[in-house]
Parts: structure tokens; C-alpha cells; sequence
């Protein structure tokens, strides 16, 4: 008895078409050659969906693109003793345990210029990168700002409505870094210091992670913040990294030196 394929080879030449002997692939093989290369268009797909999705978190975050691990110098002990601590951080977001757990926070502290919104900008591109991490960067001082302007009734560009959408957002997203906190402040007004406090309170019950970056020392800090506010950083599982080498911005020098002035009025001198 003729097989399959003699049989279609055989109608081909009847109607006179090319016979192509090895075109035919029995239907085992050809379903598993189907299934493979569905499963790598799926796996390509997933994988651009991904890139957007991470495309999208960076965009969100207004991180500083810069701030990386790829370009930090760790030219001193306190920086490189933050990149362990950092890495150790990151890490530890493998363990689902660990991030069910409760809310954790990393204070960096120390002078202007020591690398601290460095390190914490580098720790949230790769948590994003790594796990998809949502993060947020916002100075407190601009967030202050636009939470006493939200107050303005009679302002025509829907302020209000924008800081209760930062609100709700401050208060959703998974890493939230607040850089130069009380900058410039010894002490923070009370209305501010409960805004903050309630803030943070929000974000630990709802096991959300923070970054702080100051300027102030620890008991600086406490004092600026206030005791209800400081009250909440206690209550989250606290990472403190004190950033203590040379500063890393360069200084601001004049490229010529300046010509001497003398002093008192000289006419002008006309030939």
C-alpha cells in the first residue's frame, strides 16, 4: 500500500506541480516546530513588554539617569562600607518574606557632595531593573512647596488637584527617596512635621519602603523633624549610613586670574 506522502506525490504530478520530496513533515514534528517557535514569540513579547514596563518605572521616578553603581567612585571607607550596605539592601528584595515582613528605611546622612543621592539613585534604578520596583525621588522642600500652594483656592492651575494626586502617589509607591531633607532648617513648622509624620506612618502599614538623604546629623535630625515625625522613622526596620569622606564636586574656580582693582574713580583717557 502507498503511503501519505507517495500518494500526494503522486496527485502533484497529476496536476502538474513540482514534486519537493522532502517537503512533507509528519504532524508530531510539525506541531512541536509549532509550539517552539509560539513559545519564542511569547518569550519575545514578554520580553519587551518587560523593557516598556522598565522603560516607563525609570521615566516615573525622575531619577537622575547618571546615578548609577557604573559610575560611582568608591574612593573613601564610608563609600564604600554604603555600596555593601546598598547591595546587601537590594539583595534582600529576593527574599518575598523579607519584603512582606514590615517597612525598612536607609537615612543618609552627612555633608553636601559625599555621594549620598549617588548611592540612593544607583539602589533604585537597579531595584527597578532587577524586580520592577516603582519608585519615586522627590525633594522635601519642593514637596512642602506645592503642598502650602495647594492650599491657594483661587489659583487657576489645579494645584490642589496635583498634590492629591502626588499624595496619593507618595503614599503608593513601593521605594520612596525624599532627598535634602530639612535642608537649610533647624526645625521643620508644626503643620509640616505632621504632614510628614502621617506620611511615613501611611507607607508603614502598608510595608513601603523609604530613603531619607540629610544634611543634618541623627540628632540634628531628630530635632528638625520633630518628635511625632521622628517617632515614625523609629518604627520601621532602620538602615543609618553616615557619609563622612571628601566631598566629590568640583570647586568653583575662576579659569583666569582676576586683574587687581584699584580703588578710587579713573577718568577715562582720551588721545
Amino acid at each position: 500500500m502507498d503511503s501519505i506522502k507517495a500518494r500526494i506525490d503522486a496527485l502533484a504530478k497529476s496536476l502538474g506541480k513540482k514534486v519537493i520530496s522532502d517537503s512533507y513533515t509528519d504532524y508530531h514534528t510539525l506541531r512541536k516546530d509549532y509550539e517552539t517557535q509560539a513559545n519564542q514569540d511569547v518569550a519575545k513579547l514578554q520580553q519587551e513588554s518587560k523593557r516598556q514596563r522598565i522603560e516607563q518605572l525609570h521615566g516615573r521616578s525622575e531619577l537622575n539617569p547618571k546615578w548609577t553603581f557604573a559610575n560611582l567612585v568608591e574612593d573613601s571607607e564610608d563609600v564604600v562600607e554604603a555600596v555593601s550596605i546598598a547591595h546587601s539592601f537590594i539583595a534582600a528584595h529576593d527574599d518575598p518574606s523579607w519584603r512582606q515582613s514590615g517597612s525598612h528605611m536607609m537615612i543618609f546622612y552627612g555633608d553636601y557632595g559625599r555621594g549620598k543621592s549617588h548611592i540612593a539613585g544607583a539602589i533604585a534604578h537597579q531595584l527597578i531593573d532587577q524586580y520592577e520596583i516603582t519608585v519615586l525621588y522627590r525633594q522635601l522642600s519642593t514637596l512642602l512647596e506645592m503642598r502650602f500652594f495647594s492650599y491657594d483656592y483661587s489659583a487657576q492651575d489645579n494645584i490642589g488637584e496635583k498634590f492629591r494626586e502626588m499624595q496619593q502617589e507618595l503614599q503608593d509607591v513601593d521605594l520612596l527617596i525624599l532627598d535634602e531633607v530639612c535642608v537649610n532648617e533647624t526645625i521643620l513648622k508644626k503643620n509640616a512635621q505632621s504632614w510628614l509624620g502621617n506620611l511615613l506612618r501611611q507607607r508603614l502599614v502598608n510595608n513601603k519602603n523609604c530613603i531619607l538623604i540629610t544634611n543634618h546629623n541623627l540628632a540634628e535630625l531628630e530635632q528638625a523633624l520633630g518628635a511625632y515625625c521622628f517617632e515614625s522613622i523609629k518604627e520601621y526596620d532602620t538602615y543609618k549610613v553616615r557619609f563622612s569622606g571628601p566631598s566629590r564636586r568640583k570647586a568653583v574656580v575662576p579659569s583666569a586670574p582676576e586683574p587687581t582693582r584699584v580703588a578710587g574713580y579713573k577718568p577715562n583717557q582720551v588721545r
